[in-house]
């Protein structure tokens, strides 16, 4: 089953005050499968952040169809895309994205609180992601108390929070050393294992071979697409994370 579908898609920019268009996606075509995890790679200005922003509702494309859990998102007004981004994607972001001012369990409950979830129904949500991610003691922590591992893990959390369909990671090790990252992709495993879609943007070669399925763009266009097989996949080196992570 197709969880999420590009349909010729195309995105075209103006550059202000010039006139000239910059072509940001090709005619691109991409079916992702319910349950894989894969890696969108290729170098800066190739069109991966542009995707992401597609797939995460936060842009539209100039032309085609973007159809995610059987839903043309693509002509979707803004309150409708907000509303889909609330209920169907989560987002883990290379930079975590936290609000400093709130505890743990409040950074996670907060989409709930926008999705009108009752206050016990969102404790219990989040407690049972903190245990997911082993952080059940850190709660009632501010994010400037964790170690940037562990503010990337309740980043993930947060991203589960609402059951979505599909979960995009921007760079989500970029920030890490390599036995917090090594943390972190674990995670990320373990979510596969769970069924859950997972499409990330990467430009570490390691972390494209723990997908599933490799996709590589050059400018705007669709130029690698092959399968992989992370459960074949072993580290170079096995670091054992420190508590701090």
């Amino acid at each position: 089953m197709y969880i999420a579908s590009f349909q010729n898609i195309w995105k075209i920019y103006g550059k202000p005050g010039s006139g000239v268009l910059v072509h940001a996606l090709r005619d691109v075509s991409i079916d992702f499968v319910e349950g894989q995890a894969v890696a969108i790679c290729g170098q800066s200005g190739s069109g991966k952040s542009t995707l992401m922003n597609i797939m995460g509702c936060l842009d539209r494309p100039t032309a085609g169809g973007y159809v995610l859990g059987g839903t043309d998102v693509s002509g979707l007004d803004d309150d409708m895309l907000s509303m889909i981004r609330g209920q169907r994607i989560g987002f883990v972001f290379q930079n975590f994205n936290l609000i400093q001012q709130l505890t743990v369990q409040e950074n996670l409950e907060v989409p709930l609180f926008y999705q009108g979830c009752p206050s016990h129904l969102r404790r219990d949500r989040s407690r049972q992601l903190l245990e997911l991610v082993e952080l059940s003691d850190r709660g009632h922590h501010r994010p400037n108390e964790l170690s940037g591992g562990q503010q990337q893990r309740v980043a993930i959390a947060r991203a589960l929070v609402n059951d979505p369909l599909i979960i995009l990671a921007d760079e989500p090790t970029g920030n890490l050393d390599t036995a917090t990252g090594e943390v972190i992709l674990n995670i990320f495993d373990e979510l596969r294992r769970r069924g859950k879609t997972v499409i990330m943007v990467t430009h570490e070669a390691h972390v494209a071979r723990r997908c599933d399925r490799v996709i590589t763009l050059s400018d705007g266009q669709v130029v690698g697409d092959e399968a992989s097989d992370p459960d074949s996949f072993q580290p170079d080196s096995s670091p054992t994370a420190a508590a701090s992570t």
